[in-house]
């Protein structure tokens, strides 16, 4: 059996190097540093965590908590190495950065299918079956290389602006309504009004909001042609109503009359159950998304399945070029893992790599792939980055908004969102994944 080339060793890579090795396929991991290293980066570990010490959740009532569960049963490198090397944070998984990412080199290093090779890659390998995992930073060359595959294609964004995504469930429709502009066409709109003393209230809180820091190792400049929602409110306290928030041609169905403002909110997935901020690009601080824009009545009890960002992060059109097993459409010998292809975390990165290293084992094995479902974390991921009704893609962390709803009524959401984690761990335990 030929020998699968993995670029790159972070979460995804390293991820998928193992997944492969356990299963007696000779691995030949490339990887730049230490000879090169990122902006980002600063040891020369495998899996080295970047910003955060913590993986997030690690409660089934949370969809990042149930993704963990699934890595864990699939043997995953990655949780064990957390496991190992675990500190205390609450419901959290927080570890100890340097010997987690120690671990995951050691592990690597020293298994028997596995061949480390140190250097910056500058040209995708012509032959043979390779697992691209570079990251968000992948090198300027690396990246050239990459375009070489979709000449047809505007194969990268930049992800220098994204609004605030909210689940459909979480909308206070009581206060909201369905239309597009003067009824034109289909009621593509969720629209969510604002009286003048709520709009009044709202603009002033948004104008003195805290923003986020921009990191050392992203492009200062990224807001051009792209203006936050926060910084377009200072220029004046009508123009975010006669901009984003303009009411024209919406006509509230319970008084007849145009509101003073309306959010207007776009379907963001094919199953209409996450919704998108029109206008909303934004650099405030995380808790202050939740605060300001909780103040729009429609979103007092709004749940963010991603908050708005703005920096700069290179990722691949993954809808119009890869498949559900992270696949380059029409040339399955090469795959993508990690950030690149659109999963936001590190644990979405882990997840990506697994489930890409499990269907190439497959496939040189001969047999079909295994078709994660949309009701497992794993699979409504890598359903989502290769959803073509996808238009305006962007990357996401994973969510429960991805995964089907139960079908009947659970009370409470930490009940309904433990039922959800419980039919997806059902439904991968039937599945035969090679573990």
């Amino acid at each position: 059996m030929d020998k699968v080339i993995v670029i790159g060793a972070g979460l995804a890579g390293s991820e998928a190097a193992w997944q492969l090795a356990r299963r007696g396929i000779k691995v030949e991991l490339r990887e730049m540093k230490p000879q090169k290293m990122s902006p980002a980066h600063h040891t020369e570990y495998f899996g080295e965590l970047v910003c955060s010490n913590s993986l997030r959740s690690d409660q089934l009532e949370n969809a990042v908590g149930l993704l963990k569960e699934e890595l864990r049963r699939c043997d995953s490198l990655i949780m064990a190495c957390a496991g190992e090397h675990r500190v205390e944070a609450g419901g959290a998984l927080a570890v100890d950065r340097h010997a987690f990412a120690a671990a995951i080199t050691e592990k690597l290093k020293n298994h028997p299918n596995v061949t480390v090779v140190e250097g910056e890659v500058t040209e995708i390998p012509a032959e043979g079956n390779v697992i691209i995992a570079t990251g968000p930073l992948t090198s300027q060359t690396l990246s050239g290389a990459i375009g070489k595959l979709f000449p047809d294609s505007k194969y990268l964004n930049f992800f220098d602006a994204a609004a605030p995504l909210v689940t459909f469930d979480s909308i206070d429709m009581d206060s909201a309504w369905f239309a597009s502009r003067y009824d034109r066409g289909t009621p593509d709109y969720i629209n969510c009004p604002l009286s003048e003393e709520e709009y009044d209230a709202f603009w002033r809180e948004l104008t003195h909001a805290q923003e986020a820091e921009v990191h050392g190792f992203e492009d200062a400049g990224v807001f051009e042609g792209c203006m936050p929602v926060e910084v377009m409110a200072r220029r004046g306290q009508d123009t975010l109503a006669y901009g984003p928030l303009k009411p024209v041609g919406l006509k509230d169905p319970k008084t007849g009359k145009e509101p003073f403002a309306v959010v207007q909110l776009r379907k963001d997935n094919a199953q209409g159950s996450i919704y998108n901020m029109v206008g909303f690009q934004t650099h405030l601080k995380f808790p202050e998304q939740k605060r300001v824009f909780s103040m729009i009545p429609a979103l007092k009890n709004a749940e963010y399945v991603r908050y708005g960002v703005m920096h700069r992060n290179t990722f691949l059109d993954s809808p119009r070029l890869l498949d559900r097993y992270y696949r380059v459409r029409g040339q399955e010998r090469l795959m993508f893992a990690g950030q690149i292809t659109g999963v936001e975390g590190y644990v979405e990165s882990a997840s990506s790599g697994c489930l890409a290293a499990v269907e190439l084992a497959r496939r040189l094995e001969g047999k079909p792939p295994v078709n994660f479902p949309r009701e497992t974390a794993m699979g409504a991921l890598a359903l989502y980055i290769s959803d073509q009704s996808v238009v305006n893609f962007q990357p996401m962390n994973v969510n429960f908004g991805l995964i089907p709803q139960l079908g009947y009524r659970v009370k409470g959401k930490r009940n309904k969102n433990a039922e959800i984690s419980k039919r997806a761990l059902e439904a991968l335990d039937k599945l035969e994944t090679g573990v």
